[in-house]
């Protein structure tokens, strides 16, 4: 494990150095080209990070995204420039029980991040969480003093979440379910008008088009190659045209419908393979939303700005013909 991450560190330090972003390893060693579009911008070694699980795009400060850890870890925002570098650390007062993603927006001309206690590998928890709070002015080490928090809980039992995402303009939140086939999408309000009270999390049907493990996958890995087809991270592009999901082996985009989110997530999906990554876990659209910024839960974690198509004039096989226009 230590001469992997290693070579990970040398390779990556080759590549940035030369100037080359279309090439990244694997873990044995093994040069993979990138997907058109993908650029390895930096990595991630700092031990603090050691299992990043979310990421957004900082609206206030260009060039950086904000990172946090997965379950049980110090509950901590991290500032991450596009190197991978560390330069502020947030601490919030609110335990991380299992923070699995962030999102970021503007509402009021002020820039927020929101941080989702979603996590429930095991199916028991019968509350949630997710936490609000200004994006600060300075990047600065600082503790927040206090953060709003949305409690909440599904509609019918337990589930896993690793996906949440903020359409300010509607005032809404949008989580996607990790284990389920297909995925589901619940939405809760951004601003409850009973802001103490639990809320209830509204089923809205399921997305379309998400690719499931296949027979290779899971004879090529017993142990995680069922796990490929879930997903770990979600997105709302800043000026609300696309939601973006991301599983261990593609990214999905779909483009807003006229009748909403459920009804646009029921149509076929663009469809963009990942670059390699040991496991997937953070993503987040860059704040013009030409470009998602992709990271991956492991040290050294490879940092990657992939630049997303137009939805609305590209064709593939993949695509829904009422969705070009």
């Amino acid at each position: 494990m230590v001469r992997t991450g290693l070579l990970l560190l040398v390779l990556a330090a080759a590549w940035l150095a030369e100037g080359v972003a279309r090439a990244q390893p694997a873990v044995d060693g093994e040069i993979h080209p990138l997907p058109e579009g993908a650029v390895l911008s930096g990595v991630v070694t700092d031990v603090r990070l050691k299992e990043i699980s979310g990421l957004a795009v900082s609206r206030r400060h260009p060039g950086i995204v904000w990172m946090h850890n997965d379950s049980h870890q110090p509950s901590v925002l991290y500032a991450v420039d596009g190197h991978g570098s560390v330069h502020a650390a947030l601490e919030l007062p609110v335990e991380d029980l299992d923070w699995e993603d962030m999102a970021s927006f503007e509402h009021a001309d002020r820039a927020w991040l929101l941080v989702a206690d979603t996590g429930d590998n095991g199916g028991l928890r019968r509350e949630l969480a997710l936490h609000v709070l200004e994006e600060p002015g300075r990047l600065q080490d600082v503790r927040i003093e206090s953060v709003r928090t949305i409690r909440f809980r599904w509609p019918d039992g337990a589930r896993d979440c690793e996906a949440v995402a903020v359409d300010a303009a509607e005032g809404a939140i949008y989580l996607v379910s990790k284990k389920r086939v297909p995925p589901e999408l619940f939405r809760l309000p951004l601003f409850p008008v009973d802001a103490e009270a639990l809320q209830v999390a509204e089923p809205l049907g399921t997305l379309a088009g998400i690719v499931q493990p296949s027979v290779e996958d899971r004879e090529r890995n017993p142990v995680y190659g069922r796990y490929r087809g879930q997903i770990t991270a979600a997105d709302i592009r800043a000026d609300g045209s696309a939601f973006a999901v991301m599983s261990y082996l593609h990214l999905y985009l779909w483009p807003r419908h006229s009748d909403g989110w459920a009804v646009a997530l029921r149509q076929p999906p663009v469809r963009l393979d990942l670059p390699w990554m040991a496991q997937a876990e953070g993503m987040g659209f860059e704040a013009d939303g030409t470009a998602v910024w992709i990271s991956s839960e492991r040290l050294p974690a490879p940092l990657v700005r992939y630049a997303v198509p137009p939805l609305g004039t590209v064709v593939t096989s993949e695509v829904d013909a009422r969705l070009v226009k």
